[in-house]
């Protein structure tokens, strides 16, 4: 009862933010405008997201206030709220095409209710390697006009975040051949993308949010699910299951997404600055997510007993492989950038024998 009553404490009082900011937020933003112009005030520029204060995410905001505080100290004040202070990730999204904030995260899963080009970044296998995903997502050719494309929704991408690689931890036994997830309720992201890719490896596909995993595995509503390492510890998924295998299934990116209330209003000799300073976000996240997975790992291993795996990834390559062609038959627009990223494929190594997340 004191956890449900904490848990309806904390929504009434994210209901009663995003209320106040849906309705004042138009007014807070021409008004915060106003008195920057005048030197009276400092306008507030608000950072949100779902993550923990520890979290690489966090700590590449952090750097983003830094940067800008230290240039334009005397004009904007940044405010960073995590844990969901202001709402739910969808809420957040909301928030952001309204301009009542100006920046938060989105998963890719989101984003692609607003531009179904973002779905690409979902397709299983899609990337050799990290460091292919990286160099792909690295390249303006590839994203730009992705991230671009829901200007008219109110925001655009202006970085992209680390989430590792994803892989399967089920409960009783570890995943070393696409048979092992024979019949198995696995929990996916709400993706179409996802629901396909397991019944492709014939498991059965349980869309569920998040928060809801780590009760569903313990009380055998579902046998596992997939995700980072970051799953295993900060969210304690390691304490109910003892099995992690590195199939490196997907690489998807979380996608830091910016009003384009905010950013039509910026001073021009200022836009670069900006640039510069979600740039130094994204890079200092990728080194701290990197930092923190290896932490994962060894506090998974050696604290929470959990075992990695390292089964070989190609026949599970080969049984998603038809979602390739199913989209770029549905989607022939996403054709090029297709090619261009199988073409940083063919630039990288694939190294997955020490399962790096980075």
């Amino acid at each position: 009862m004191a956890n449900y009553a904490k848990k309806a404490n904390k929504s009434l009082l994210a209901l009663f933010a995003i209320i106040i900011l849906i309705a004042g937020g138009l007014f807070l933003f021409s008004r915060q405008r106003n008195v920057t112009a005048s030197g009276a005030d400092k306008q507030i520029i608000r950072l949100a997201h779902n993550q923990s204060s520890d979290h690489p995410t966090h700590i590449g905001m952090l750097a983003f206030e830094e940067f800008i505080e230290s240039k334009y100290g005397d004009q904007y004040d940044v405010q960073i709220y995590p844990s969901e202070l202001l709402g739910t990730q969808t809420n957040l999204v909301q928030l952001t095409q309204t301009g009542a904030i100006e920046v938060t995260v989105a998963s890719n899963s989101i984003l692609e209710t607003f531009n179904t080009d973002f779905q690409i970044f979902n397709l299983p296998y899609l990337f050799e390697s990290p460091e292919a995903y990286h160099a792909a997502m690295d390249d303006p050719e590839i994203v730009a006009s992705i991230f671009n494309g829901t200007k008219d929704s109110g925001f655009v991408t202006k970085a992209w975040l680390d989430a590792g690689t994803r892989n399967f931890y089920v409960k009783d036994t570890p995943i070393n051949e696409v048979s092992d997830l024979a019949g198995k309720k696995i929990r996916v992201q709400q993706s179409p993308t996802n629901v396909s890719m397991m019944n492709l490896l014939g498991g059965s596909a349980t869309p569920m949010g998040f928060g809801d995993v780590y009760t569903a595995i313990q009380s055998g509503v579902i046998d596992g699910a997939e995700n980072n390492e970051l799953a295993l510890t900060e969210n304690g998924h390691g304490d109910v299951v003892k099995n992690y295998s590195y199939t490196m299934h997907q690489m998807i990116p979380d996608e830091v997404i910016v009003s384009t209330r905010f950013l039509d209003a910026l001073p021009e000799n200022e836009q670069a600055t900006f640039d510069e300073a979600f740039k130094i976000m994204e890079e200092t996240q990728h080194q701290a997510w990197e930092e923190k997975v290896a932490e994962a790992r060894d506090r998974a291993e050696n604290d929470m007993n959990v075992v990695f795996n390292y089964p070989d990834i190609e026949p599970f390559k080969e049984a998603v492989l038809p979602l390739h062609d199913a989209m770029l038959e549905a989607y022939p627009e996403l054709q090029d950038t297709y090619n261009k990223i199988q073409e940083k494929n063919e630039s990288y190594t694939n190294n997955t024998t020490e399962g790096d997340a980075s």
